[in-house]
């Protein structure tokens, strides 16, 4: 079987880790953008996940012949009014990094018990080819704000998003463990089974 080339639609090299991971056994030629698009970008301008992932989704799906997906995801925290959502990646800006990120929230966070930190990842996918939409996929999972970062494993947030049932950060947990969990990880679930019958259709 002739396998379908999909772009990953991230420059983020965890992301496309998780994905490329997530869909193996399906027959697919998954790329990034740095593979075959360098140098092209597009800047999120959207009040959602969704919204920014059905934007990077078209905008790309009208350079790259054949499927296209694109993802936004971010941490929501209670006591922060849902900050930072859409802007997770770039919350400590200008020049955002993981660390950066990881301790303006515990700044913000500061003196804030742990029963009021509650928190939650969202993901939105976008499936689309030729500028037209084909699926539209969500996945949340809810944990709270750890006091301080755990874990070497993931990227991101992953050191201070505790997961109550398994007692650990996503930083903790085998990229596998996280996988069945995660926001993108139950997202990734979805799309795989719609792309196992789209792909054969």
């Amino acid at each position: 079987m002739s396998e379908t080339p999909l772009l990953l639609a991230t420059t983020n090299p965890g992301k496309v880790r998780e994905i490329r991971k997530a869909l193996e056994g399906l027959p697919l030629r998954t790329v990034g953008l740095r593979d075959v698009l360098p140098g092209l970008s597009f800047r999120e301008g959207g009040a959602s996940f969704l919204e920014n992932a059905r934007a990077k989704s078209l905008f790309y799906s009208r350079k790259w012949k054949g499927l296209t997906l694109a993802e936004d995801s971010g941490l929501e925290i209670d006591a922060l009014g849902g900050a930072p959502g859409v802007r997770s990646a770039r919350f400590s800006s200008p020049g955002p990094t993981d660390d950066k990120n990881i301790r303006k929230v515990l700044r913000r966070l500061a003196g804030v018990p742990g029963k009021d930190r509650g928190a939650g990842f969202c993901c939105a996918m976008v499936l689309a080819t030729d500028g037209r939409v084909i699926r539209e996929i969500r996945g949340r999972v809810r944990g709270r704000i750890g006091q301080a970062p755990r874990g070497q494993n993931g990227f991101g947030y992953d050191p201070l998003f505790f997961y109550p049932p398994l007692r650990k950060t996503f930083a903790e947990l085998r990229p596998e463990e996280k996988n069945e969990v995660s926001h993108r990880g139950r997202a990734l679930r979805k799309l795989k089974k719609f792309l196992a019958v789209h792909i054969k259709d």
